[in-house]
């Protein structure tokens, strides 16, 4: 049988106990040891000698030695020992040189001193040793190693916070729904006279970087109360029953600062669903964390005014227990900014920061669809570092362009050595997924084609970029994207009668869109609206997983080839058709390295 190895470990009073046996043996064995005075061992002659100099003072005999103190060569007493011999006339010599006997010879220090030597130097040594390894300890775990029970959360006052809702861009419905938290929290009369109660908790709910933390302390900005703030993984403690006690330090802090807000960062550390894998009776700290924490939602008044915000990217490992109303009353979708959005919060970036005035943050909003909030903050700060490197006092619109193709595909790799071969091949391949993309109908416009390597592994790329926000796409948009997709590979096989391994990226693009059109989006004759795959997390990652049989995933991978297939088949054909007009604009783009997507039509149209 198995123990569980939590049950195992030893009570403090254990520790204590055999804390205090090694100072019993250290005041025994070793500092008796150190502390007694110096005994030196001399010869019997020296000894005879010592006595007819009149330098003994006194003198005891042990069973096996002579112990006697004497004037040593400066003068001073010490303690000497020396051998037995048979010696008759020993005690007439000690008589007649004056030296007295004694039943022994003390060889330790006054009674004060020596309770000082055996007890109190040792108690202050460890004690000393327990504080160096508190404080190393305290260091590691990130506070006072004697708190443990201690919340670690960041108490913020009006001042502090400094964040209202005019510094958060691009979350409008957001806002708005915690907008009505504020209210409640600023007029609570109006709404105890009708009846209605303050929720609990709001959940705030998308992907990373969309701003949820930030949205929390315009929250507490916009009321102007005291905002705890605490990070989920802060509550998961080394010993069981810390976290819990952590919860409870909090709330408690909370209700005698009410009205307040406490906001709980990455929540999903701590409330992930409780599955019972624990075997019979097993309970780990991480669920009585949050056992702790459904208690005390449930037993504070939201009358008080005490709001608990907390967010998450990954709402579906949250307990249920967690998002029953009565505790997290509401879930407020923090989503990736749209076009409008995403203009809005790039010009909040820019208010502290030097641009030209011919700037046009609409172009950079269309060329960053899908960036969060956070992306577009590093958009700005990358093209301000960029006109630094120039040694310009502001920034331009080529800097917002750089630093957009920076976040995307990295830094330019200028020193990149690729013959002039490859070279050939790499423009060829971006020419062809940029003439196939100019051949189809309704399909997004050229903005840039470059051949320059990126850090990101990329050898070149062509951006293309949408005239309007799109939020639907349509079966023959997507199947525009594949044969754009399969444009740089075709144009290989066109030119070169080879292929190569610049379309990997390429490959993998496709395929996730050919199977998501037939798996998710019904977009396939064959199996038509039935869903064959789900997405696990749609805000960290586009895993799947299947649901289907094992015949029915071999048909959807035979499904996937045939669309890419005629995919590819169809960019091969534009592309031979436009064999002449391909070669020409490759050898434009080898000669500029880069060209923009006006360039590109004007050359098409030559």
């Amino acid at each position: 049988m198995k123990t569980d190895p939590k049950n195992t470990r030893k009570p403090l009073a254990f520790y204590y106990l055999i804390a205090m046996i090694v100072i019993m043996l250290l005041n025994a064995l070793v500092f008796p040891a150190l502390m007694s005075p110096h005994v030196t061992e001399v010869g019997y002659s020296d000894f005879l000698t010592m006595i007819e100099e009149n330098r003994v003072q006194e003198v005891a005999m042990d069973t096996d030695q002579i112990i006697f103190s004497a004037a040593d060569e400066e003068g001073e007493t010490a303690i000497f020992k020396t051998g037995l011999w048979p010696d008759d006339d020993l005690v007439n010599r000690l008589k007649d040189s004056g030296a007295s006997f004694a039943a022994a010879i003390p060889t330790q220090d006054s009674p004060l001193l020596s309770f000082l030597t055996g007890w109190i130097f040792p108690i202050l040594f460890f004690v000393l040793i327990g504080q160096l390894m508190s404080r190393m300890l305290s260091k590691k775990l990130g506070g006072n190693a004697m708190q443990f029970g201690k919340s670690n959360a960041k108490i913020y006052v009006e001042s502090q916070t400094g964040k209202t809702f005019a510094d958060v861009a691009g979350q409008d419905e957001a806002k708005e729904a915690l907008n009505e938290i504020v209210d409640f929290l600023h007029n609570p009369q109006k709404y105890k006279e009708i009846g209605a109660s303050l929720p609990k908790g709001a959940l705030l709910v998308g992907p990373p970087g969309t701003g949820k933390t930030l949205l929390a302390k315009a929250v507490a900005g916009e009321a102007k109360v005291p905002f705890f703030s605490i990070s989920g993984s802060e509550f998961v403690e080394m010993f069981v029953g810390m976290g819990a006690a952590k919860v409870r330090d909090l709330f408690k802090q909370a209700a005698e600062k009410a009205p307040c807000i406490v906001f709980i960062d990455e929540i999903d550390t701590i409330g992930k669903k409780r599955d019972g894998a624990h075997g019979m009776g097993g309970n780990d700290e991480r669920e009585q964390t949050l056992n702790q924490l459904l208690t005390e939602m449930d037993g504070f008044d939201g009358a008080k005014g005490v709001v608990i915000l907390a967010a998450t990217n990954r709402p579906e490992s949250l307990d249920k227990a967690l998002l029953r109303p009565g505790r997290f009353d509401r879930r407020i979708p923090v989503e990736l900014p749209d076009l409008q959005g995403r203009v809005a919060i790039l010009n909040v970036h820019a208010k502290n920061v030097k641009m030209d005035e011919n700037v046009d943050f609409d172009a950079i909003g269309r060329a960053t669809s899908g960036a969060s909030g956070a992306e577009l903050a590093n958009i700005i700060n990358e093209a301000a570092l960029r006109a630094v490197r120039l040694g310009r006092d502001t920034v331009s619109q080529s800097d917002l362009e750089e630093s957009v193709e920076t976040v995307i595909a990295g830094y330019q790799r200028k020193g990149a050595v690729i013959s002039e071969k490859e070279k050939q091949i790499i423009a060829y391949h971006e020419i062809g997924h940029a003439l196939v993309a100019a051949r189809l109908k309704n399909a997004a416009p050229v903005h840039k084609i470059t051949i320059i390597p990126r850090t990101s592994g990329a050898l070149g790329y062509t951006m293309q970029v949408e005239e309007e926000e799109r939020v639907l796409m349509s079966r023959e948009d997507m199947l525009n994207q594949l044969i754009t997709l399969t444009g740089g590979r075709a144009a290989e096989e066109v030119v070169f009668d080879s292929i190569t391994s610049g379309a990997s990226n390429d490959i993998e693009k496709a395929t996730s869109i050919a199977r998501a059109m037939i798996t998710r989006y019904g977009m396939s004759e064959q199996f038509g609206m039935v869903a064959l795959e789900t997405v696990n997390n749609p805000y960290l990652s586009a895993d799947t997983s299947l649901m289907c049989s094992q015949d029915t995933s071999a048909r959807v991978d035979a499904e996937v080839q045939k669309m890419i297939a005629q995919a590819h088949d169809k960019a091969v054909k534009i592309l031979t058709q436009d064999r002449e007009l391909m070669d020409r604009l490759t050898k434009h783009l080898l000669d500029r390295e880069t060209i923009t997507g006006a360039e590109f039509m004007d050359l098409m149209k030559a």
